[in-house]
């Protein structure tokens, strides 16, 4: 493959990406805030960006580091928070097997924002090899990953300069996967996953409580969409 593809990938995946840099720079920002406000240093921020990089888990670690729990117990429930994407990896085996170069990170840097895309958006047409593919792969992720790191280094910085009102910021977060999901009912135009998704989640969620109901509702719906596999493939 050569510089060409390269450039091919980075652009279609730049052009794919434009909705979660919206959303990343935004929720970054607000981690970055609240990392400050509870009394950590700035710097800490895009550190756990890069390291971490889980939402989530970083919202969480804010208020744990907070209140001094160990670094063991924060593992512990990181990788609880996390359990969903054991089942996002699961539906990327063929997209991401003939991976070499980056299959390390690819796996590292599944988000639920980065896998939204990936199961959404076709590589370029150009890229018919599997390493322009895996370059497509690989510009997808490190782009969401950039744009986690800018925001939460730029709320850090500039809640630590200026007073600040973060309140309502997080709303962000719900407005991207509104996004996606839009994107993604453009793409596949058929109503049982939607369907499926839906009863899944609502019965999940009356099942186990809106704090565990995610990995829940993940699992039943690809049960659930099993038996339409043939056809909607």
């Amino acid at each position: 493959m050569d510089k060409n593809d390269d450039k091919s990938a980075f652009k279609a995946a730049f052009s794919a990406s434009v909705p979660v840099l919206l959303g990343y720079i935004t929720i970054g920002i607000a981690f970055g805030l609240l990392l400050v406000k509870s009394g950590q240093p700035w710097w800490l921020a895009p550190v756990m960006s890069v390291v971490v990089y889980a939402g989530a888990a970083q919202f969480m670690g804010v208020g744990l580091l907070a209140s001094g729990m160990g670094i063991a117990q924060i593992a512990l429930l990181t990788l609880v928070i996390n359990a969903r994407h054991m089942v996002y990896g699961l539906s990327l085996l063929d997209r991401y097997s003939a991976s070499k170069r980056w299959k390390a990170y690819l796996i590292f840097a599944l988000t639920d924002e980065t896998y939204g895309i990936l199961t959404t958006v076709e590589p370029p047409t150009d890229a018919s090899s599997d390493r322009a593919r895996e370059s497509f792969y690989a510009a997808v992720s490190a782009l969401d990953q950039l744009y986690w790191v800018i925001g939460s280094a730029l709320g850090a910085l500039v809640g630590g300069l200026l007073p600040f009102d973060a309140r309502g910021i997080e709303f962000a977060l719900t407005a991207l996967f509104i996004v996606l999901l839009v994107e993604q009912m453009r793409a596949v135009r058929r109503a049982p996953p939607y369907i499926v998704a839906t009863i899944a989640t609502g019965g999940a969620l009356l099942l186990v409580g809106p704090a565990n109901f995610l990995v829940v509702a993940i699992l039943a719906s690809i049960l659930g969409i099993l038996p339409f596999r043939k056809a909607l493939s």
